[in-house]
């Protein structure tokens, strides 16, 4: 049974949403406004604390001047150099429990969990925007005149900050890095690799936040992309703005950003997902140019998928070696 393309389309799949003319500025200038602004980096001991573990609340100033918040830990007492993984986690969520985390402590990595804007955590959501903000942060900002009022756009410059934090502490080797992350987080993934080339590796997960007229044309507008067609049905029920509203949406495509990754990739895509159709997930991948694998489970959706968070660990830890 299909629920979208078959396998051998899929591989060449190159998206159908649009690619804006300014995307390649759009973004340089976003890297810069967050290169100039001060990070006011806040390190806390946590509340929670492991045995072999040192845990912090790591605050610091994102775009907008909003706070951001973040799980940070990292081993105790470690004594040299050492790599890092930046997490992303899923759509309305959180950074999760701490002792979730400690795995990955336990084989001597730093390990940073990203609270995303306005979702879950207690990171803020401070940007004003004009149009709707009742339904979903993709659509949020899609109407203001300024396309940098995009929450998705401040979202994934935060990605950027937390790994780049990471990779400039003292006891973290800035060359080992990598980030990883499933539905929203393996699209914050993606993101981040896009935006910091410098890290090692990325594995993304099911990836949300891909070509949002494919899953529009699907029909599945629904569950994570909801907010598609709640915005149609309320701001543009008769579709005259429907390339304009695509298009703006193009500047937080993940697979617009794909080409501007250069680390290594993992994906995983479970074939029978509706709530981030393979053929978006495709259109990202296949637009990586970077050293890149993808697993596919093809009676999974978007779900847990059989040791693949094994899998993931031991991508990650051969930057042990």
């Amino acid at each position: 049974m299909l629920i979208d393309k078959p396998i051998d389309e899929l591989r060449t799949y190159l998206g159908s949403s649009p690619l804006p003319e300014d995307f390649d500025s759009y973004w340089d200038e976003s890297l810069a406004e967050l290169a100039a602004l001060p990070p006011e980096i806040e390190l806390i001991p946590s509340e929670f604390q492991a045995p072999n573990a040192e845990c912090f609340d790591l605050w610091f100033t994102g775009t907008g001047n909003a706070r951001v918040h973040a799980k940070l830990l990292r081993p105790a007492g470690a004594t040299r150099k050492h790599p890092a993984v930046v997490q992303f986690h899923g759509y309305s969520g959180n950074s999760g429990d701490w002792c979730d985390k400690l795995n990955y402590v336990s084989a001597g990595f730093t390990v940073a969990s990203l609270d995303v804007r306005g979702q879950g955590g207690p990171s803020q959501d401070v940007t004003p925007v004009t149009g709707t903000t009742l339904r979903g942060h993709i659509i949020r900002g899609v109407d203001d005149p300024d396309p940098k009022k995009l929450l998705f756009r401040n979202i994934f410059l935060d990605t950027a900050r937390t790994a780049r934090i990471v990779m400039a502490m003292d006891d973290v080797d800035e060359t080992r890095v990598g980030a990883m992350g499933g539905s929203q987080g393996g699209g914050l993934t993606l993101a981040c690799a896009a935006l910091v080339p410098e890290l090692n590796r990325a594995s993304a997960t099911f990836p949300f936040l891909s070509d949002y007229r494919r899953v529009w044309n699907m029909d599945l507008a629904k569950a994570a992309y909801d907010e598609l067609q709640y915005y149609f049905r309320w701001f543009d029920p008769t579709h005259a703005r429907e390339e304009e509203f695509f298009r703006r949406l193009g500047y937080i495509d993940v697979q617009n950003l794909a080409p501007r990754i250069r680390c290594r990739i993992m994906m995983a895509t479970g074939l029978m997902d509706t709530v981030c159709p393979p053929s978006t997930q495709f259109a990202a991948f296949n637009k990586i140019t970077a050293p890149k694998e993808h697993v596919f489970y093809p009676d999974f959706g978007h779900e847990g998928l059989p040791g693949h968070n094994d899998r993931t660990f031991r991508f990650m830890t051969d930057m042990l070696k």
